[in-house]
């Protein structure tokens, strides 16, 4: 147990409101019994319409969010946390909803000089009143997802037209836009930043072909190589772009970046940011984290004192 977290009423926030509840209960579990196993004064809460007096009820220290997806990714949880002075782990209220929003995060990524695969955005509205999709200036095959929500909830890859009316149905009913990307084919690449320096990477094989929600939580579906096998230069480029990327959206504590590394020209394509990735026995950063030489209590305890560290959110003392 870290001397500065001992007398913390530490509380994992979980499970949530949003499509990523199952997922996000997996991730608070397991960080909810290792901080019990070795001995921290921690509580379960789920995130649900009570929060906030269960929060007061409990009278808490420190929020160590384990939330996936929308109303708990997408800043809201943080800024009610902010407004009850409880400090919390990840990132604050802004880069949350920046890199939820993956419209927002693309503008941005470009902005900061990153390579992102061509898109275009389609309005539920507009596509139901016309069902034309011919404005889309590249060619199939494409991927399909939500402007909103993470763990590849809503997307697909379209191969060919006949499958695009799904895909996009599907995509319409996490939000009112939809983003088709032009499809990159190439080497799924995910950077772990801890505490604003890079952890570690791990390349993904899908056992599908294609990295979507089955393949992230169903054990023995994805092959994960770590380290990546790529050469010095690529894998220097991939750390200082997933470093950019978490520094133009002012991310903070523990990050995930995810590329894809072309076949056709080699440039590491940004896909996204995960401001608070998955902690399940199937999810990346804790493997990259180990890789690296942590243990899942030792990445834990590290999120915990950066957030100390830093102060952030309210005048704790340590």
């Amino acid at each position: 147990m870290r001397d500065e977290l001992r007398d913390k009423n530490i509380a994992v926030l979980m499970g949530g409101l949003s499509s990523e509840r199952e997922v996000s209960l997996r991730s608070g579990m397991a960080m909810f019994d290792a901080l019990i196993a070795d001995g921290y004064d921690a509580i379960s809460i789920d995130a649900d319409e009570q929060l906030c007096m269960k929060l007061i009820s409990h009278d808490i220290d420190i929020a160590l969010l384990a939330l996936h997806g929308g109303f708990g990714e997408d800043g809201s949880i943080q800024g009610m946390l902010e407004v009850m002075g409880i400090p919390y782990t990840g990132s604050g209220v802004l880069a949350s909803g920046i890199c939820i929003d993956k419209l927002v995060s693309k503008i941005i990524f470009k902005n900061a000089a990153l390579t992102v695969s061509p898109y275009v955005v389609v309005d539920r509205d507009e596509y139901f009143t016309k069902k034309d999709v011919g404005f889309v200036p590249f060619n199939i095959p494409w991927v399909i997802k939500p402007h909103k929500e993470g763990s590849s909830v809503g997307v697909s890859m379209v191969k060919r037209k006949s499958e695009i009316d799904n895909a996009i149905s599907e995509a319409f009913a996490y939000g009112q836009k939809t983003i088709i990307e032009r499809f990159i084919q190439g080497r799924e690449i995910h950077v772990g930043i801890l505490c604003g320096k890079v952890l570690g990477m791990v390349e993904v094989r899908p056992k599908k072909g294609f990295y979507d929600y089955e393949s992230k939580y169903t054990s023995g579906l994805t092959e994960y190589i770590l380290p990546p096998p790529v050469d010095d230069i690529t894998y220097n480029k991939l750390a200082k772009e997933a470093l950019k990327a978490y520094e133009a959206t002012d991310c903070s504590g523990v990050c995930r970046v995810d590329f894809i590394l072309s076949d056709e020209d080699g440039m590491p394509y940004i896909l996204e940011i995960n401001t608070l990735p998955g902690m399940t026995e199937n999810s990346l950063i804790p493997k990259i984290a180990m890789y690296a030489g942590y243990t899942f209590l030792s990445l834990i305890e590290e999120m915990l004192m950066d957030m100390l560290k830093e102060k952030k959110y309210s005048n704790i003392s340590v």
